[in-house]
C-alpha cells in the first residue's frame, strides 16, 4: 500500500504541472465538436442529420445547431434511442453500446436509461485522473496517499437485460476499473453489490474499524448519515477518532451549503470539500480548489456544451422549451445568468437538454455552479423562484442566527395561492413562523419577482415542521434511499400527492 501510495503522489504532482501548463479555450470545444461529428457521420443518426455535409462547413457550429433539435430524454427516446438500448448497430453512436447506466432523475419518475459507451468510459477515467491530481495543491501528509477511498453509492450489481448491460453508473465505472486503484478503494465488491440501502450501510458501519479512509464521495445526506451511524455504533465523538487521515470529502448531487454545519459538527478536524459535477450522462466539472466556489468546466473531455438562458424567451411557465434550435456556445456565455445545459457526448447523445440549470461565476476559467432544475422552479404567480434563490435566503436566516435542519422540500398550494415550505426537526419549540417570515422578507431582497408577486397575487408563505428523518422515511417508502437519490427540493403536482399522501398516513 505504501508503495501504491508514492506513486499516486508522484503522479498527482506530474499531472498537475501538465494540465496547468496547458490554455484551453473555445477552440478545444470546436475540436471536440468536430471529433465526435466525425466519429458518428457514418451512424442512422449521423447520416439522417448529415454530419458529413455539416463537418466542411466553415462554421460547424451554427450548422450543427440549425440541423439537430435540442431533445428532453423522453424525445431523444422515442426517436432514436430506444433502437440502440435494442442493441443495434451504429445507431446514435459508432458500433453497439452495450451498457446503458439508470438514472430515476427526480423522486417518482421512471428509470432513464443513458448509453456509457467505451468512449465515454475512458473520458470518466481520464477526467477522475485529472480531478485526482488537483490533491497536490492541498499539500496533504504521505499517509493521506497510503489510505483508502470511500464510495458511499448505489449497487454496483450490474444486470444483462436482453442485448445490453444496465446498472448504476458506479458499477459500470467500477468493472473497468484500473488494477492498480482497486486495492484502493472501499468498500469492496462484496459490499458495493448490496442493493438494500440499509444492509449496505449496516455492513460499511461493521467494517469502518479495520479500514483506513482519507477521502469519501458522495451524496451529503447519506455521507452525513453514514458518519452518523459509525460514530452512534462505536460512542465516539467524532469521525475522525476512527478514520484519523480522513482529509478530503468529495461531494455532488445537492448544494452543501445547508449540510456544513451539520458535516462539521461530526469532523475532529479540517476536511477538504471539493464539489463535482458527475451524472450519468457525463463528467462535466469539478472544484479545482476549496479556495473556489465554482467548478471548471470540462471542455476538452470529448463533451460539446451549450446554453439556454433560462428566461420567458426561451421557456414557458411550465419550464418547457419553446425553440428546439437557439442555444448559444461558452464563447458567449455572461455571468450571473442561469441557463439550461445541452450536452452533446461521445456515447451518443446529441443536443441533450439535460435538465440542469447552471451560472457561470468566472468566465475566463470557465467555472459553474449548480443553481437547479428546469422543472424544480416556483412560479405560481410569476414569481421565477430558482432553487439559488431559495437557497441563498436560508443562508441568510442562518447567519442571523435562525435555527432550522438541512432537509426540507417546498410544495406549491393551488388552493391557498401560496408556497408551502416543509422541514425537519424534533425541537418541540421549533419558532417556525418566525423562521418562515423571515424566509418571506429574505426571499422578497433577493428576487424582485417574488416581491411584486407577493405584493399582489401570492399569498402568505406556509411551513410545516415534521419529525427529523421523515424524509430519509419517505424516500425509503418510494425505494429510492442511497446512492444517486435525492428528494426533490421543489415538488411537481405529482409528487405533492405522493409526499402528502405519505405525510398523512405515517406523520
Amino acid at each position: 500500500m505504501k508503495i501504491i501510495g508514492r506513486l499516486l503522489k508522484k503522479s498527482t504532482a506530474i499531472s498537475h504541472k501538465r494540465i496547468n501548463r496547458r490554455h484551453i479555450d473555445y477552440k478545444n470545444q470546436l475540436v471536440v465538436l468536430r471529433r465526435l461529428l466525425q466519429m458518428a457521420k457514418h451512424t442512422k443518426f449521423g447520416f439522417y442529420h448529415n454530419f458529413s455535409e455539416i463537418i466542411e462547413q466553415s462554421d460547424i457550429v451554427s450548422n450543427y445547431q440549425s440541423t439537430v433539435p435540442i431533445n428532453d430524454y423522453e424525445e431523444f427516446y422515442d426517436k432514436w434511442l430506444y433502437k440502440t438500448i435494442e442493441g443495434e448497430k451504429d445507431n446514435t453512436w459508432v458500433g453497439k453500446v452495450k451498457y446503458f447506466a439508470l438514472s430515476s432523475g427526480t423522486t417518482g419518475s421512471p428509470s432513464k436509461r443513458i448509453p456509457v459507451s467505451i468512449q465515454m468510459i475512458r473520458s470518466f477515467q481520464k477526467t477522475s485522473l485529472m480531478q485526482f491530481s488537483i490533491l497536490h495543491e492541498l499539500d496533504l501528509k504521505d499517509a493521506f496517499f497510503e489510505s483508502s477511498m470511500l464510495a458511499v453509492g448505489g449497487s454496483t450489481k450490474l444486470i444483462k437485460t436482453g442485448r445490453h448491460i444496465e446498472g448504476d453508473l458506479s458499477g459500470i465505472l467500477k468493472k473497468h476499473l484500473s488494477l492498480l486503484v482497486k486495492p484502493l478503494t472501499k468498500p469492496g465488491d462484496k459490499i458495493s453489490t448490496i442493493k438494500d440501502w440499509n444492509e449496505k450501510i449496516n455492513a460499511i458501519v461493521e467494517k469502518a474499524p479495520n479500514w483506513n479512509i482519507s477521502i469519501i464521495a458522495g451524496i451529503p445526506s447519506w455521507c452525513i448519515m453514514l458518519f452518523e451511524r459509525i460514530i452512534e455504533r462505536y460512542q465516539l465523538e467524532n469521525i475522525h477518532q476512527i478514520w484519523p487521515n480522513l482529509e478530503v470529502y468529495v461531494h455532488g448531487g445537492v448544494f452543501m451549503g445547508p449540510y456544513e454545519e451539520r458535516f462539521n459538527k461530526i469532523c475532529g478536524k479540517k476536511v477538504f470539500l471539493l464539489d463535482t459535477y458527475l451524472a450519468s450522462e457525463g463528467y462535466f466539472a469539478y472544484q479545482v480548489s476549496p479556495e473556489k466556489k465554482g467548478m471548471k468546466l470540462l471542455v476538452n473531455s470529448n463533451i460539446f456544451f451549450e446554453f439556454i438562458p433560462f428566461n420567458s424567451e426561451y421557456f414557458n411557465e411550465e419550464g418547457e422549451l419553446i425553440s428546439k434550435h437557439n442555444a448559444i456556445t461558452i464563447s458567449e456565455v455572461k455571468l450571473g445568468v442561469d441557463y439550461a445545459l445541452v450536452i452533446s457526448t461521445n456515447a451518443g447523445l446529441w443536443r441533450y437538454l439535460l435538465g440542469d440549470l447552471v451560472r457561470f461565476t468566472n468566465i475566463s476559467e470557465r467555472e459553474i455552479i449548480i443553481t437547479g432544475r428546469i422543472k424544480q422552479f416556483l412560479s405560481l404567480c410569476g414569481e421565477h423562484l430558482s432553487l439559488d434563490n431559495i437557497h441563498s435566503a436560508l443562508e441568510k436566516c442562518k447567519q442571523k442566527g435562525m435555527q432550522f435542519e438541512p432537509e426540507f422540500t417546498i410544495s406549491v398550494d393551488l388552493v391557498a395561492q401560496c408556497h408551502h415550505f416543509y422541514f425537519e426537526s424534533d425541537q418541540k419549540n421549533s419558532d417556525a413562523d418566525k423562521l418562515i417570515k423571515q424566509i418571506d422578507r429574505e426571499l422578497s431582497k433577493i428576487n424582485d419577482d417574488y416581491k411584486s408577486a407577493r405584493k399582489y397575487t401570492l399569498n402568505d408563505p406556509k411551513i410545516t415542521i415534521v419529525p427529523s428523518g421523515t424524509i430519509y422515511k419517505y424516500m425509503s417508502f418510494l425505494g429510492k434511499e442511497g446512492g444517486q437519490n435525492k428528494m426533490p427540493r421543489v415538488l411537481n403536482e405529482k409528487q405533492s400527492q405522493q409526499w402528502h399522501s405519505f405525510l398523512n398516513d405515517n406523520v
